[in-house]
């Protein structure tokens, strides 16, 4: 009972991930990997022979630009599946949540909890790619250290939001279009494999605002030294913003959906 509140809504995640943290932590090493060598290396070594490419990318190698952005898109992954169907399942198919809200565990507490654990999914996933990172003299960088910081922040800023639609929802028939029509077209559109600057510009706005590019533009400055304060804080401040109204929110949805 000494333990917080928090901490023990995520050990019971915890105790069910030790069960197949392999599968999932060899995942994160292998699809950045996969990424990095054929998009980063294989197209870019097309790219890097454009006439223009080191004015567009900054004067840097293309795995160069690509790779620490995938620090960012691998959080954003991983913990967009884990407040979909697993939040749904606390409500609807094992009941965990209601089972937590009948002890002394308020609603706001398995918020806390959950939103805990999704950062903690989110670190392990962007500390698989950091480590995938350093072993290419084109990434290593003392910079890959924050930017997995960077990335549990971004990670937190899907997670929140996603969480409180799921906790709202009383099927999953919503949550395939969120994959396909918000987390796919971020993932194509918000900086990860161009400068959103190639964008047209009525759309350059759009990803301005997208938590994904916020998460990129931080992880790619410090890994690449190129972040200035200014910069770092407003992209933070969005960051936060999202995560921030997505915890309200799911406190708000938690407490009616667990009737207290």
């Amino acid at each position: 009972m000494s333990t917080p509140a928090a901490v023990r809504v995520w050990e019971s995640k915890f105790a069910l991930y030790k069960q197949i943290w392999k599968s999932n932590l060899l995942g994160s090493f292998v699809q950045p990997l996969l990424y990095l060598l054929g998009i980063g290396v294989g197209v870019g070594a097309l790219v890097d022979q454009g006439p223009t490419a080191d004015e567009v990318l900054g004067g840097v190698e293309y795995v160069s630009f690509l790779a620490p952005a995938l620090i960012a898109t691998t959080a954003m992954m991983v913990v967009a599946q884990e407040s979909m169907w697993p939040v749904m399942d606390g409500f609807m198919w094992n009941n965990a949540f209601r089972a937590m809200a009948s002890t002394p565990l308020a609603p706001g507490e398995i918020v806390a909890g959950v939103a805990l654990w999704h950062a903690t999914r989110g670190a392990l996933a962007a500390t698989g790619v950091a480590t995938v990172l350093a072993l290419f003299p084109q990434t290593r960088s003392w910079g890959l250290v924050p930017a997995v910081v960077f990335a549990v922040l971004t990670a937190l800023a899907f997670a929140l939001p996603i969480t409180a639609w799921s906790s709202s929802r009383m099927t999953d028939v919503s949550f395939p279009a969120i994959m396909r029509f918000a987390i796919i077209p971020m993932f194509l559109f918000a900086g990860v494999f161009y400068p959103i600057d190639q964008l047209p510009g009525w759309l350059q706005p759009v990803a301005w605002v997208t938590p994904l590019y916020n998460g990129v533009e931080l992880c790619r400055g410090v890994v690449l030294g190129t972040l200035d304060a200014p910069a770092a804080v407003v992209h933070v401040a969005v960051l936060a913003a999202y995560a921030t109204v997505g915890f309200v929110i799911c406190r708000g949805t938690f407490a009616r959906r667990l009737g207290t």
